[in-house]
């Protein structure tokens, strides 16, 4: 168990809402936005013992009464003051808060908080994101990719680099007769890729007989995180590509290991991770600027297409290095993205002085919006600043975001190493989305004023709850993450972006089976037969965006650079994750954006905005009479008994996900 639930012998009494408070919300549905009801039971609504799926009032009362269950088991296993009647209040307000949509956990918390898993392997499937470092694979050539598939299938989406690059040669392994059986579980999964790794450095032999009869065929059911299996196939094909990657075929020279490998041995484990379509994982490398075939990695269209989709890439870059063959590249295709060490490791906000709390980072996750040490897990929360009228309102939320945030720092994970990061660290990540919204709706200056102020409270929130639990202050604690799915739940921008348009068609893909495709039809949704997927349907939503100031094909790059920079000034003392969007004539703008703001963001990604002629692509902007005419054929969706086997979750963003 990861939480103690006994003390001297006896059961610690399980935390739970009052049944006259849930009465008020029961049968009820919160102002979800245009795509939220859809979205909630496609993606994060559990199924219940009697088959049917959660009601939202319902997966807030388990992530509720899962955030005080693990406040009070923490408490008492420590013999720490805990007040039964006091928390009761506080539950119900962050209950209130989150029905209101003012704050929500990310999507891994809607879907796994307060769920026997948490308790069964501890919080690694709460958490977002991770990173994991090569540079001491000449010690340990296996643990970074192991660690890798280990949290992929958990649905963490970690980063990974190149440091490891020209450290160690493998050899032809050495084999073994005995046949290797593979368990059916995560676990049995990561010993088979170690065994395989391991046999390249002379640490293992090489089984010439795997047994794959124990794991369980394709489609079946998952019990521990939901979800169904994805067969043992993908598991064989990454086995075949590692090999084939560290072992040139009648040779028996060494190899010494580039960027390539390493780059190419994690997207392996992202495509065996992600196939079928079963799981959802995201991953993003960091390379030497001057490391050329780390650069160029993606112009090999062959490997593109066969696994190097499977990552996005940054550099690590240097503040006054030289960006001209960078935004060169950049302004082709959007790669490579940047992050700033230097800053990541000596700042929190760049409003505040320097203070070199960080030294120890190395890189980030897949999004970028926070900074992480080796083995490092990130949790995140999201606020939503446009669903307030006043401070003291977003205040009241600001607690209780962080509470659930800090609250999962205090279950340790299923990894020592991990374990040893995250309980010093304590690093959280509390995020805004509908930022744009905000900008709009609070004005520019009133706005960022919430978010210096707000910063502040959370840093004295930190003191007097760390002080109380007895656990280290949080090294940081505000990001701006990319949101995307979460964000859909009541209708507000994601993170820091732009909206397509006023008015737009939202494209959702679900599969042929799901009867919330029925639902839908019912309802006068347009559902159409994907045209690039078999078995998969098109859900059409008309959305009409609050606040609306401008699409993203308006703002301009300099617009969206300001942005950040003025976040990670007011804001986050972690990093601002934003995927710049640009037109072809702004590409010769790159450099200088790059030159000019350099000191000022941790972290960067870019975007060209192309006409794509894509039908049923996810965002199709429409008019304000089309939007209108959608909207008078429909009806509200009735999806009580309506049950999607969900996928996996990891985070929320739409340009991370593998």
């Amino acid at each position: 168990m990861f939480l103690s639930q006994e003390i001297d012998g006896r059961k610690i009494r399980d935390f739970s809402l009052s049944e006259n408070f849930l009465a008020n919300y029961a049968g009820k549905q919160p102002n979800w936005g245009p795509v939220g009801y859809f979205t909630y039971k496609r993606t994060y609504a559990r199924t219940k013992p009697d088959g049917t799926s959660e009601e939202f009032w319902e997966t807030c009362r388990r992530v509720v009464e899962g955030v005080y269950n693990v406040q009070k088991q923490h408490c008492k296993s420590l013999r720490l003051p805990w007040n039964d009647r006091k928390a009761q209040g506080s539950a119900q307000e962050m209950f209130e808060r989150m029905w209101s949509f003012k704050f929500t956990p990310p999507g891994r918390g809607l879907w796994v908080m307060g769920t026997d898993l948490v308790y069964q392997k501890g919080s690694a499937a709460l958490n977002n994101c991770a990173f994991v470092t090569t540079a001491n694979i000449d010690i340990d050539f296996a643990t970074p990719f192991c660690f890798l598939m280990d949290m992929s299938m958990l649905g963490v989406g970690v980063g990974g680099d190149t440091r490891g690059a020209g450290k160690i040669k493998v050899y032809r392994p050495t084999y073994t007769r005995t046949p290797y059986v593979v368990e059916d579980s995560r676990e049995g999964w990561v010993a088979l890729v170690r065994e395989i790794l391991s046999s390249f450095v002379g640490k293992a032999h090489y089984p010439l007989t795997i047994d794959y009869s124990k794991v369980r065929p394709r489609g079946a059911p998952i019990n521990g995180f939901g979800g169904v299996a994805s067969g043992p196939e993908p598991l064989q094909e990454l086995v075949e590509n590692i090999t084939k990657t560290l072992w040139k075929e009648n040779s028996s020279e060494p190899i010494e290991i580039t960027s390539s490998h390493i780059v190419d041995i994690f997207n392996y484990v992202g495509k065996c991770v992600v196939a079928g379509g079963v799981r959802r994982t995201a991953e993003i490398m960091f390379g030497d600027p001057n490391d050329q075939e780390f650069v160029e990695l993606k112009q090999d269209e062959e490997a593109l297409m066969d696994r190097r989709w499977a990552s996005n890439n940054s550099i690590l870059a240097e503040i006054g290095m030289d960006y001209s063959d960078i935004a060169e590249s950049i302004a082709v295709n959007g790669e490579p993205g940047c992050i700033w060490l230097d800053n990541m490791r000596h700042y929190g906000r760049m409003a505040d002085p320097p203070n070199g709390k960080d030294l120890r980072v190395m890189g980030s996750n897949p999004c970028s919006e926070q900074s992480l040490e080796d083995h490092e897990l990130c949790c995140l929360v999201e606020t939503f600043p446009a669903h307030h009228d006043d401070f003291e309102d977003y205040k009241r939320t600001l607690k209780f975001a962080y509470l659930y945030a800090k609250s999962v720092t205090l279950i340790p994970t299923h990894n020592t190493k991990t374990n040893a990061v995250m309980m010093r660290n304590r690093r959280i990540g509390c995020s805004m989305s509908g930022i744009v919204q905000a900008i709009e709706k609070l004005g520019r200056n009133s706005f960022f004023n919430w978010c210096d102020k707000g910063y502040s409270y959370i840093k004295d929130l930190d003191l007097l709850y760390s002080e109380w639990l007895c656990v280290p202050k949080s090294i940081k604690m505000t990001s701006v993450k990319p949101s995307g799915t979460v964000s859909l739940l009541c209708g507000a921008t994601p993170g820091i972006h732009y909206p397509e348009s006023e008015y737009y068609i939202r494209n959702i893909r679900v599969a042929n089976t799901s009867p919330l495709v029925a639902s839908c039809q019912e309802a006068g949704y347009l559902v159409e037969e994907d045209q690039y997927a078999n078995d998969t349907s098109v859900v059409s939503f008309p959305v009409k965006e609050n606040y609306f100031v401008k699409s993203k094909k308006d703002v301009t790059l300099w617009e969206q650079f300001a942005n950040a920079s003025d976040m990670q000034y007011w804001w986050a003392d972690n990093q601002v994750s934003i995927t710049v969007t640009f037109n072809k004539e702004e590409g010769k703008d790159i450099k200088s954006c790059l030159d000019i703001y350099q000191t000022k963001l941790k972290s960067i990604s870019l975007l060209p905005i192309s006409d794509h002629g894509y039908v049923q692509a996810p965002y199709i902007p429409i008019t304000k009479e089309e939007y209108e005419k959608m909207i008078n054929q429909i009806k509200p969706l009735n999806l009580n008994s309506a049950h999607h086997e969900a996928e996996d979750k990891f985070c929320d963003g739409d340009t991370c996900t593998i």
